[in-house]
């Protein structure tokens, strides 16, 4: 058998779990090459910039760079610079907000593919054992075949769990990885609002 007919022995267990790869698959791609456009610039390059713009009290640049860099920790610097001289309290306030806004954005879509990763297992547990109920009606139907018959539907039945592990391991693994991205993210913002704050402190 070619790999089209085994999967079409799965029955539509299998068309639903190709379906979720392919969701899985759209969402991973696209969360993918969105972190890495948001870290395209280095926060300490961007620090540096802003510090040295500050220096020489051209804040208006130092905001023009972070738009340039257009990257959750410019976005945040940006935020904090904006409000130049108002209290300590109002900046933290401002930059935690923009932080919690673009923290959003990171999450956006990942819980799909921690649910797919999750779910894709039992998806295909549950096409194993409709099969295997199948396989066992159809040898209690027949007068022939014995053991031979069994074992045939039940390999046929396995491909649903082969789908599902094929489906639910990628989709753990970008889930995990997603994760740990949307932290060392959320690190780097918290930073760079310190680093903020601190230098507007100095210029206020």
């Amino acid at each position: 058998m070619n790999l089209w007919q085994l999967l079409n022995l799965g029955g539509f267990t299998v068309y639903l779990l190709l379906t979720l790869s392919v969701v899985s698959l759209a969402i991973i791609v696209e969360r993918v090459i969105f972190y890495r456009y948001c870290s395209r610039v280095a926060r300490e390059k961007l620090m540096g910039i802003i510090d040295s713009e500050l220096k020489k009290n051209n804040i208006q640049k130092a905001m023009d760079a972070c738009k340039g860099a257009d990257t959750p920790t410019g976005r945040v610097a940006s935020t904090g610079l904006s409000r130049k001289g108002a209290s300590v309290e109002e900046l933290e306030n401002s930059m935690n907000r923009q932080i919690t806004i673009e923290i959003s954005r990171m999450e956006r879509r990942i819980s799909i593919v921690g649910t797919i990763g999750s779910t894709a297992v039992y998806i295909g547990l549950f096409g194993t054992v409709i099969g295997i109920i199948k396989a066992f009606q159809d040898i209690s139907q027949k007068s022939a075949g014995g053991m031979s018959v069994v074992i045939n539907g039940i390999a046929e039945a396995l491909i649903c769990t082969a789908v599902g592990l094929c489906v639910a391991v990628p989709a753990v693994i970008a889930y995990n990885y997603f994760i740990k991205r949307i932290e060392d993210l959320a690190r780097d913002m918290e930073v760079c609002a310190s680093e903020v704050l601190d230098l507007l402190r100095i210029k206020i």
